[in-house]
């Protein structure tokens, strides 16, 4: 006996009508995502910016002043003070201050000479020889100083044992010797790895010393300044390295200059009065403007 299985067989359906279903789909698929999502509540995360600008001669042709500071607070500070200051309202159309948290950030302004002031470390600044090449001169800088971690109901011991169950805290800024980089320079000494530790990032030296003094870590690293004597003991830090030298202000002086070489020691003079910090109050300015007239700047930062 023949069986006829044609009746059992899926009916055809033509290739039009799948087309529509399957567009008719993809349209209500888009409007229940619009009831789930509206469109209008979705928004991208905003990045920080990381510049600020004071604006001294609308549609002028002169050159912007292009400073690089190590935090935003000092960015904020200094831009006002430049942007009235005489002489370089004459000589620039604008400030613009930008700052970072991280070593490449200040690599990406010296490597190019961008910065017409910035301040930096000297060994970054005779890696890229950046005085010869982009005519860089020394105008002010910090003292030395040395690294220390710091407890709150003890003195700090430099050994495997004694970090390994304790909450740390450090700066999130790689640039930082005192409260970054040497820290984790000595646990690797020390053979720990970071991932074993319990450490907590923060952005400045002033809110470690919030979360030593609150009992949120038990141990910071960074620098010693006269006025912690209030709130901690210096019988309870314990030296990672001495005699760090400080960072120093440079400015790019590719012309012969020195009303603007004084000026600018003049701002950051009054803004390091300005300065809470007994260390970052204590800045040095390196020559006299009375014999700035005397010196060829063009021979790549020869002062």
């Amino acid at each position: 006996m023949q069986l006829n299985f044609s009746v059992l067989s899926e009916p055809h359906i033509p290739k039009s009508i799948i087309l529509i279903v399957f567009f008719m789909s993809i349209v209500l698929v888009w409007f229940v995502g619009l009831g789930v999502v509206k469109l209008d509540h979705i928004h991208l995360s905003r990045v920080e910016k990381l510049s600020i600008d004071c604006v001294i001669h609308e549609n002028s042709a002169l050159d912007p002043f292009i400073v690089y500071a190590p935090s935003k607070s000092v960015a904020e500070t200094l831009t006002q003070q430049l942007c009235h200051d005489p002489t370089v309202a004459r000589q620039f159309s604008q400030i613009r201050t930008y700052w970072g948290y991280k070593i490449s950030d200040s690599i990406d302004f010296l490597g190019k000479g961008i910065a017409d002031l910035i301040l930096a470390k000297e060994n970054l600044m005779q890696a890229f020889a950046a005085e010869l090449t982009y005519n860089y001169v020394s105008v002010a800088g910090y003292p030395a100083y040395t690294a220390y971690f710091m407890s709150l109901k003890e003195k700090p011991r430099l050994e495997k044992a004694y970090f390994l169950d304790k909450k740390i805290g450090l700066l999130d800024y790689p640039s930082s010797r005192s409260g970054h980089m040497l820290p984790k320079g000595k646990f690797k000494q020390l053979g720990i790895e970071l991932e074993n530790l319990d450490i907590v990032y923060v952005n400045s030296h002033m809110a470690l010393r919030d979360l030593l003094a609150n009992g949120q870590v038990d141990i910071i690293a960074s620098y010693w300044q006269q006025e912690d004597s209030l709130r901690f003991s210096q019988n309870y830090i314990a030296p990672i390295s001495s005699n760090i030298s400080g960072s120093k202000w440079y400015l790019k002086m590719t012309q012969q200059n020195p009303e603007l070489l004084c000026s600018v020691q003049s701002v950051l003079s009054e803004h390091a009065r300005q300065q809470s910090s007994s260390y970052y109050n204590q800045i040095t300015i390196f020559h006299a403007c009375d014999v700035l007239t005397k010196v060829n700047f063009t021979t790549g930062g020869g002062i």
